[in-house]
């Protein structure tokens, strides 16, 4: 039996019926088709699967989909907006990523915690990603990714 539940991701609104120990992973990435959302661990150890829930970088692996009833939640899919978004852009532009799969988890965690701390210390944004495993790159050029879009989004801010 199913329990009906309405999300807002990326904007639009969705009501479906679920089973109640389905996944928020496993709803975004299976019912709605949003596979950039990855799966890693299935253990809040990778980050992977890192959303953004009603503006909070969340472990989508250990939330059911019914708990995300009511809730407004962006996947990567949701962060550029015609144009690349700056993290997306600090990605490209300090080569953040290598293999790519834990990068969209990261640029998620990157986004809500830049909402809260625009400005940040290269000792903030360690903190800040420290729930999102890398086995590629070794976090410098990830850390540089993040202070270019941070410092870009205070220049767009201030002009």
């Amino acid at each position: 039996m199913g329990y009906p539940i309405t999300v807002t991701v990326n904007g639009q609104q969705y009501s479906q019926e679920v089973e109640p120990r389905l996944l928020l992973v496993h709803f975004i990435r299976e019912n709605l088709n949003l596979t950039g959302t990855h799966i890693g661990c299935d253990t809040t150890s990778c980050g992977a699967c890192t959303v953004i829930m009603d503006g909070k970088a969340v472990k989508s692996c250990t939330i059911f989909a019914v708990q995300a009833n009511g809730r407004s939640i962006e996947t990567i899919e949701g962060v550029a907006n015609g144009a690349l978004h700056p993290l997306q852009e600090g990605f490209w532009e300090k080569h953040g990523l290598q293999c790519g799969y834990c990068t969209p988890g990261m640029i998620m965690s990157a986004k809500a915690f830049l909402t809260q701390n625009p400005s940040p210390t290269e000792e903030e944004i360690r903190w800040a990603i420290s729930g999102n495993l890398c086995r590629c790159t070794g976090y410098i050029k990830i850390v540089e990714a993040i202070q270019y879009a941070a410092e870009k989004m205070q220049a767009k801010a201030e002009a």
